[in-house]
């Protein structure tokens, strides 16, 4: 889903809100949010495509200064849409979020200098349960804006859909 939320600008600058529980559920997102995220990553930077089964996180994400290319891969086996992807640009400048619901992977790159990159999660983090599905797996085909990111070796490790056992996907 994503969501355009009201902002407000004059000669000073601008303020919005990035969570409103009322006006969110009113637009179909009725969640519970855990964790609050924050990182920070230079150009060309990819970060991805994380999950995790169990404890799957949904999260809603935004970028506070610079712009990404953000990416949610359906891990759902029973989905129409299992193995597709969706992208789009979120920047400062856009000030567009993007909920990624639980059953998907999700990832971004950096476009810009530098990206601050905000995310609100419906779970904790489990670093026994997180996986990494390849950033270039053929058969999911992202279209990225590079060919060579610069990694983390987690995200260099990160395995084709094709090569995830039933148990590690989501019903």
């Amino acid at each position: 889903m994503i969501i355009e939320p009201k902002v407000f600008g004059d000669a000073r600058g601008f303020f919005m809100e990035t969570w409103n529980e009322q006006r969110y559920r009113e637009a179909g997102l009725d969640l519970h949010f855990v964790q609050d995220n924050l990182s920070s990553s230079r150009r060309g930077t990819l970060r991805g495509l994380h999950f995790q089964n169990p404890n799957a996180q949904g999260k809603l994400v935004w970028v506070v200064e610079g712009e990404v290319f953000d990416v949610a891969v359906d891990l759902r086996r029973s989905s129409p849409t299992f193995g597709k992807w969706h992208g789009l640009n979120l920047s400062s400048q856009n000030r567009l979020q993007f909920y990624v619901p639980p059953g998907f992977a999700h990832g971004f790159a950096v476009l810009s200098e530098r990206a601050v990159f905000g995310y609100k999660c419906t779970e904790f983090y489990s670093p026994k349960d997180e996986q990494t599905l390849s950033w270039n797996d053929p058969d999911v085909g992202v279209k990225w804006p590079f060919e060579k990111p610069v990694l983390s070796e987690k995200d260099k490790r990160g395995v084709r859909l094709k090569d995830l056992t039933a148990d590690r996907l989501f019903a």
